[in-house]
């Protein structure tokens, strides 16, 4: 009974439907790499947006002609814009230039420990 119930999942040999011949799907850096964008460059495409005033990130959103990441980057910031909010601004700022460290300083306090007929105060 239970080597029956395992056989009907199992892969059958040639044609299975189950099987994922194509392979997993391929990162967004690596299958913009195929046409021609590296790293460097989608940093820099994204600077160069920020950089624009909004009047020329409204013509790259509505233009035909530029790059699906150029036109998703502005549709996000001008919508952005529209809130008033900097979410999309500095997680772009973030992607392209990378997080500003973080630093948190601590105060040293003296803390005195008196140990009194086997009890502890703090």
């Amino acid at each position: 009974m239970a080597t029956e119930d395992i056989e009907k999942f199992q892969f059958k040999k040639g044609f299975d439907p189950k099987r994922n011949n194509n392979g997993a799907p391929r990162k967004l850096i690596s299958s913009l790499s195929d046409l021609g964008y590296n790293n460097r460059q989608v940093s820099d495409t994204l600077l160069n947006i920020l950089a624009l005033t909004k009047s020329e990130i409204e013509s790259i959103s509505t233009n035909e002609n530029c790059s699906m990441l150029e036109r998703l980057v502005s549709k996000a910031l001008l919508k952005d814009f529209s809130k008033g909010s900097l979410w999309n601004v500095e997680t772009i700022m973030n992607r392209a230039i990378g997080k500003p460290k973080e630093t948190t300083q601590l105060q040293n306090e003296k803390i005195e420990v008196v140990f009194v007929q086997g009890k502890t105060i703090l």
